[in-house]
């Protein structure tokens, strides 16, 4: 592989797409998967997990400001947060901006992609490192959340896709343990695929979620480095309170928080909700799937 000059992304049948190589910075076996990173003209430097994109420099910012800023803003007094999977550390950083944050604990079953992206992507992930109040945990977080005596008030899966070690990460049973770790007025938010090319992924999980949360939804983001248009992050809560949060106060909680953003802003949370038909009749499919 280090020997092409173009890495070929293949997650979606019949669909290859290529990022040229100007340099291989790193190819490696971890224990869990294949791990390779690339620098390319227009994405920067662009981390491959079985040759899947994972995370790119150029465009990181707005995957991880929206899984980060929209459920801790629309909640209104996150003070616990749990991820599961984000080894790259640039959701972290997002949390971490707001000082309302009293604990982040990130559950991530591969150290040595946190390790690799401590070294590689220092330029996001930095800041994390040197916060007392971020905890590392190496371990599997699908047995985490069914295991744990703490409760949070946000939970963020940050996962691959439902193929190899994050399959389990889409499950009604992992869902069941998230909720079962949440505080009153908890709320999930999670990767949740490209519609337009995982269909049947999309329905699954959404189907899933409601099999363990009598609220759920999604909103969608534009990320250039994920292929097949909208990527759609899902939504889980007790309750359809943080769902229903005024523009108006969202802004009055974004200016409070007095953090940097190159993608969020309070209008585009709310946007973000009204989503294209075609997801939107997705998003019903899943949810009459688990009645």
């Amino acid at each position: 592989m280090s020997e092409s000059r173009w890495f070929s992304e293949t997650l979606h049948p019949g669909v290859r797409v290529s990022y040229e190589a100007r340099r291989v910075l790193h190819s490696e076996e971890t224990p869990h998967q294949k791990l390779a990173l690339i620098e390319n003209e227009a994405f920067g430097k662009v981390l491959l997990l079985d040759e899947v994109i994972q995370v790119t420099t150029a465009d990181e910012f707005i995957y991880h400001e929206m899984l980060a800023h929209v459920p801790i803003l629309g909640h209104g007094a996150a003070a616990d947060v749990l991820i599961i999977g984000g080894g790259d550390c640039g959701l972290a950083e997002e949390v971490l901006k707001h000082r309302s944050v009293r604990s982040l604990t990130q559950v991530e079953i591969d150290g040595a992609v946190v390790d690799f992206a401590r070294e590689h992507f220092a330029e996001f992930n930095a800041p994390v490192f040197g916060d007392d109040r971020f905890q590392l945990e190496i371990a599997d977080g699908a047995r985490f959340v069914v295991e744990t005596d703490r409760r949070f008030d946000i939970v963020l899966v940050d996962s691959t896709d439902p193929i190899g070690p994050g399959a389990v990460l889409f499950t009604e049973a992992f869902y069941g343990g998230v909720q079962r770790c949440l505080k009153p007025g908890g709320i999930m938010a999670a990767q949740n695929s490209v519609p337009f090319l995982q269909h049947k992924e999309f329905v699954s999980a959404v189907s899933a979620m409601s099999g363990a949360f009598p609220v759920v939804s999604a909103y969608v983001v534009a990320v250039p480095g994920y292929f097949g248009g909208h990527m759609t992050l899902g939504w889980a809560s007790e309750s359809r309170d943080a769902l229903d949060v005024p523009v108006e106060e969202l802004r009055q909680r974004f200016a409070q928080a007095d953090i940097a953003t190159r993608y969020y802003t309070p209008e585009v949370h709310a946007a973000a909700f009204a989503l294209p038909r075609y997801i939107l009749e997705a998003l019903d499919e899943g949810l009459a799937a688990d009645r």
